[in-house]
């Protein structure tokens, strides 16, 4: 099977503050990955990194057999990305961030299918700054699946959302045809999706499983909880 990303000895700092310290590992085609941890382990700056959104110190990074450092720009007309914290400009409506996402990417979407999909109906024409956190959170859910990319990296995606709502993200995760890289701290949605999980904490991976059986206890384990 191909290699979707590949990491070896992947390090960074801010300041004098060590982010990320010898990270290697490697993703599968249409593989569920979970990057499991708690606040400030380094989940979000390991995303950053993969996606070319910042560089790293040291190390070797290939994403779709691109350096994210390097070819940013060809790398993201490939990828979606779902951050943890950013909402769609307030001055659009839902009809016109997903009409202007689509524009950008040279993609077509399909709005009524994720209008309904995400129970969006009757919401699309107010300006998203008038929306819910959990309803921006939809279209952000939206814009980083809608041009079917190779590769969804996607950090705490359960933020604000209703539990039926959680329910059909992830189905979309589950029947999504690529890979999928999933940062979170929730151990119940890293079990229930992923294919392989990695413990991160202090910059550093601790443990892979691939069997995510009992990963709660595994997970309470590994931090001492």
């Amino acid at each position: 099977m191909e290699r979707t990303i590949e990491v070896k000895q992947l390090e960074k700092s801010f300041g004098e503050k060590k982010a990320l310290t010898d990270i290697s590992f490697n993703v599968d085609e249409a593989e569920i990955v979970g990057f499991l941890g708690p606040n400030g382990a380094g989940k979000s700056t390991t995303i950053q990194i993969l996606t070319g959104q910042i560089g790293r110190d040291s190390g070797e990074v290939k994403v779709l057999n691109l350096d994210p450092e390097k070819e940013s720009v060809n790398l993201r007309e490939k990828i979606g990305i779902l951050p943890e914290r950013e909402d769609p400009p307030s001055f659009l409506t839902g009809n016109e961030y997903l009409d202007f996402v689509s524009d950008i990417r040279e993609e077509e979407i399909d709005k009524d299918e994720w209008i309904e999909r995400l129970r969006m109906e009757g919401k699309m024409d107010r300006l998203t700054q008038d929306l819910s956190k959990g309803e921006r959170q939809k279209l952000l859910i939206a814009q980083a699946f809608f041009h079917n990319p190779e590769i969804v990296f996607i950090d705490e995606p359960m933020i604000n959302l209703d539990p039926v709502i959680q329910e059909e993200v992830k189905t979309i995760f589950k029947e999504f045809d690529g890979t999928v890289f999933l940062c979170t701290h929730n151990v119940d949605l890293a079990g229930e999706v992923c294919d392989t999980v990695y413990f991160i904490e202090d910059g550093e991976v601790t443990e892979k499983h691939e069997n995510t059986d009992e990963l709660k206890q595994k997970f309470l384990d590994a931090y001492d909880y």
